[in-house]
């Protein structure tokens, strides 16, 4: 039995009432469940990609804005095509589904709707209670189905065993060591403080793998926080944009209680990630703190530390532990005041380290940056 529910929520096309979904987000996760954001103004195709790539029971919509019989209908049409019917869908949009439509929608495989007037307590019951069943194998998987399911079992086998505080004998951690690593393609690291940007620029990094290596595939593996045995909003994927694409393939994982900016699971799952024929696998950390050092046991190949100019006075540099150890510092957001002063100062703190390191200047946000430019060159070269 996986060992903790797991559902995507996302907004249709069209739509960007999100107050209503970010609620529930927060209520599903007060009651132990981990939930992949999307956002809001997505297709069904991005919503049934990120459900089958992110290995969920269910998938949640909020639907504000009309269209939801056909909508609701072509999300279970395009889970069935992709071989992923077992993924139910449910949902809800205050006073904009009748009872009539949530008939019609229902025979058309939609598992629950939920009406004005439902506390966000039933809601999450409803979930806790529906989602929570053994998953069952699927035949002839294709093979985002089949990578999806193969590192849930890996994060499963991690909490299974952290519950039984034996996870250094672990059936997963065995399976790494034991298994020779037949790498074949670069891994990239991403690490920094909590809104650095480090999202947005991997998303921009994306976007030029996508246009400039016509057949570069790439995989994200995205950490947010969580605790052991309680939920998590695994919000990455609503910040995506260019990475909503069949040649990414992107997995949220969430820490479950680990130190450092990565999950008990990360090590495990990359190695799997690494021997499944992408060409780039990317980590990405949760927003971390002056002392960590998440990527030990050569996890990377090149060590990326995305930093923004607001790191207060220049003595904190010192404290920066991923100064001493990082192949390129990025300094984002560079369009702000104090960027020109920042830039100045992390140079000179990494002429200390008597090592080879680059420095690159960005704005992530902007289209067509050539800081961005120039980081792309440096990850490819």
């Amino acid at each position: 039995m996986p060992s903790s529910i797991r559902i995507l929520t996302a907004v249709p096309i069209c739509d960007g009432h999100d107050s209503a979904i970010n609620t529930i987000n927060l209520e599903f996760i007060r009651h132990g469940i981990e939930v992949v954001y999307l956002g809001f103004h997505r297709y069904v195709g991005d919503i049934a990609r990120a459900a089958i790539q992110e290995d969920v029971a269910a998938i949640g919509i909020s639907s504000y804005n009309g269209g939801h019989i056909e909508f609701f209908a072509d999300v279970v049409r395009h889970l069935k095509k992709k071989g992923a019917d077992d993924i139910a869908v449910f949902g809800g949009g205050g006073g904009t589904i009748t009872h009539d439509d949530a008939r019609e929608m229902k025979r058309k495989g939609v598992d629950q709707i939920f009406f004005a007037g439902t506390s966000l307590t039933e809601m999450a019951d409803y979930v806790r209670r529906q989602y929570v069943k053994t998953r069952r194998r699927r035949a002839n998987s294709k093979p985002d189905l089949a990578l999806a399911r193969k590192l849930s079992e890996i994060e499963d086998t991690f909490a299974n065993s952290s519950r039984k505080r034996s996870t250094s004998s672990s059936p997963a951690r065995t399976a790494q060591r034991s298994t020779p690593n037949k790498k074949s393609c670069k891994v990239i690291g991403f690490t920094g403080p909590g809104g650095a940007g480090k999202t947005t620029l991997i998303d921009e990094l994306v976007l030029r793998f996508l246009q400039r290596q016509a057949k570069a595939r790439v995989a994200i593996l995205s950490h947010d926080p969580s605790v052991i045995g309680e939920g998590a909003l695994l919000g990455d994927r609503a910040t995506m944009i260019n990475s909503q694409d069949d040649r990414v393939f992107m997995r949220s994982m969430a820490t479950r209680g680990q130190a450092g900016g990565l999950s008990p699971a990360t090590e495990s799952c990359l190695a799997l990630l690494a021997r499944s024929g992408f060409d780039y696998v990317i980590i990405e950390t949760v927003g971390t703190g002056q002392e960590a050092l998440p990527f030990r046991n050569k996890l990377v190949d090149q060590t990326v530390l995305v930093m923004n100019p607001d790191y207060g006075a220049r003595l904190q540099l010192q404290k920066i532990v991923m100064l001493d150890v990082a192949d390129i510092v990025v300094v984002n957001k560079t369009d702000l005041e104090r960027a020109k002063a920042a830039l100045s100062e992390i140079q000179q703190r990494l002429t200390q380290n008597k090592r080879k390191q680059q420095i690159v200047a960005t704005v992530a946000k902007r289209h067509r940056d050539p800081g961005v430019d120039e980081l792309f060159e440096l990850i490819t070269r």
